[in-house]
């Protein structure tokens, strides 16, 4: 039996995004050239933002009286600062020890796509809030970034994405792959207006300054998760004298890896959380494959995959649903994405003997993630002869789990993206922050290498290695420990 794997039920904040419209005039839809016209570090203007109460989050609570919210307007096009305007909307919680108050710890969950202003609101959360002594000494403030949750959601036609190859096998499939990518890009557009043309990670940075010069704060504190990090290296290379510490919790790579090395880092990761478990196999007496080399047993998997002989496992035994080596790479990315060694080997004897369950890779996003990460990142593969050697090549490197689902996930829906990448912005002058880089070893959403690339982006900053399989490490009250001291005294 395959079940959908499903995220904690404290995290759903973490990734969800509520689709609103944003009207728009249709004679403004021109997809920006490749280059930006707003020099980097250039001031934001002062805006202001009014204060008030909280709406709902459901199914989430109410926040706490420390917590405000409010929106703040920015343009659309910040190269075109008198153009069509957007609003950002923003939460703060209060340091609750004013008196020993630091200042401003802005915040961002990452995604790409994600709502931040939860993080914001629901600071006090005892599984994914920040601790007590940040509390007490900042105020923390998160924002949805624009187009994203209750900053004017985008929308698009996302009928068109029931129709996209999720892996293509010949050219004629990445073609179709690259044309209804395409398609679901223009449908942003025509539904949403110039904004789905402006939601990359350089922008959101100049958002961010506009938030904290309508706070009034010379500097402000960065923490970023995931996702969030690539915003805290974009705002460090823009307003590098408007930050007093920034800290980097699973951190994405800053150079821009091209789809090949994008997919060999996250798959060698999953392939390395994958030998870990076959480790711990063979030293722990509870293994339920005790006995059994994993690794070769996880080879055979692909072989039965392979020739049309393994299936789907049921109650009593196998069913007659076949399951195939892409599906059985899906598998492997679920099931490895965190450090649980009894799930994982659990798994992998359902599938070897036919009984039990397994969890299946959802797959795909929304679109949101594309208009984000596919202005970001440049993917593009130029046609299916190139994507097969890249992914012969990447099998070799992870030969136990093929490839990593999600950082394929992630490669294809950017083929035929019609909003193009943005170029590395131009590094402003003045000294960079101190910074901390925080990142598991088998990370496979955030792997390592980009994290050790992160690190050496910023001279003198701290690399925390934690020698786990995860992600998001502020969950975990060691590295929380580490971050929380570092935010505290950035220059101890």
């Amino acid at each position: 039996m395959i079940t959908r794997r499903q995220p904690h039920p404290n995290a759903g904040r973490r990734v969800l995004s509520v689709l609103l419209t944003l009207t728009a005039s249709a004679a403004a839809l021109a997809v920006p050239g490749p280059a930006s016209a707003t020099p980097a570090g250039a001031p934001a203007p002062t805006g202001s933002i009014r204060w008030g109460t909280c709406p709902a989050s459901d199914p989430l609570p109410a926040p706490g009286p420390q917590v405000q919210c409010g929106t703040l307007r920015v343009p659309v096009d910040w190269s075109q600062p008198d153009g069509p305007t957007t609003d950002i909307f923003v939460a703060r919680h209060r340091a609750t020890d004013p008196g020993r108050r630091v200042g401003v710890l802005m915040t961002n969950p990452g995604g790409p796509g994600a709502p931040g202003a939860d993080s914001a609101m629901y600071a006090d959360d005892p599984y994914s809030g920040y601790s007590a002594s940040l509390r007490e000494r900042f105020d923390i403030v998160g924002f949805d970034p624009r187009g994203i949750g209750r900053s004017n959601s985008v929308t698009c036609d996302e009928s068109i994405r029931e129709s996209i190859p999720a892996r293509p096998r010949d050219a004629a499939g990445f073609n179709r792959l690259r044309t209804l990518n395409g398609r679901l890009a223009d449908s942003c557009l025509e539904r949403s207006g110039p904004l789905a043309a402006h939601m990359d990670g350089e922008t959101v940075a100049r958002d961010m300054d506009a938030i904290r010069a309508a706070l009034g704060e010379r500097t402000i504190s960065f923490i970023g998760h995931s996702y969030g990090t690539f915003l805290g290296e974009r705002y460090a290379r823009l307003f590098p004298e408007n930050l007093r510490a920034l800290a980097l919790d699973s951190a994405m790579d800053p150079e821009r890896p091209d789809a090949e090395r994008y997919l060999t880092d996250g798959s060698v990761a999953v392939e390395g959380a994958l030998r870990k478990v076959a480790a711990w196999c063979a030293q722990d007496a509870s293994c339920v494959l005790k006995g059994e080399d994993v690794l070769a047993l996880t080879s055979r998997l692909f072989d039965r995959a392979e020739a049309g002989t393994l299936h789907e496992p049921g109650p009593t035994g196998p069913t007659r649903r076949k399951l195939t080596a892409d599906q059985l790479s899906g598998i492997l990315t679920a099931v490895l994405r965190g450090w649980s060694p009894q799930v994982s080997t659990e798994q992998l004897a359902a599938l070897h003997t036919g009984k039990g369950e397994v969890h299946l890779w959802p797959g795909r996003s929304d679109s949101v993630v594309q208009l984000v990460l596919c202005r970001d990142n440049d993917f593009r593969i130029r046609d299916h002869a190139e994507y097969r050697a890249i992914m012969g090549r990447v099998a070799k490197a992870a030969p136990h789990v093929r490839y990593n689902a999600q950082a394929l996930d992630m490669v294809l829906g950017c083929q035929g993206w019609s909003m193009p990448p943005k170029p590395r912005p131009a590094q402003a002058s003045g000294d960079l922050p101190p910074a901390l880089v925080a990142n598991a070893r088998y990370d496979q959403a955030t792997p390592l290498p980009g994290a050790r690339r992160m690190a050496r982006a910023f001279p003198g900053a701290r690399l925390h290695v934690s020698e786990t399989v995860g992600h998001w490490l502020y969950t975990q009250d060691d590295v929380k420990q580490v971050l929380d001291s570092f935010l505290l005294s950035p220059g101890s």
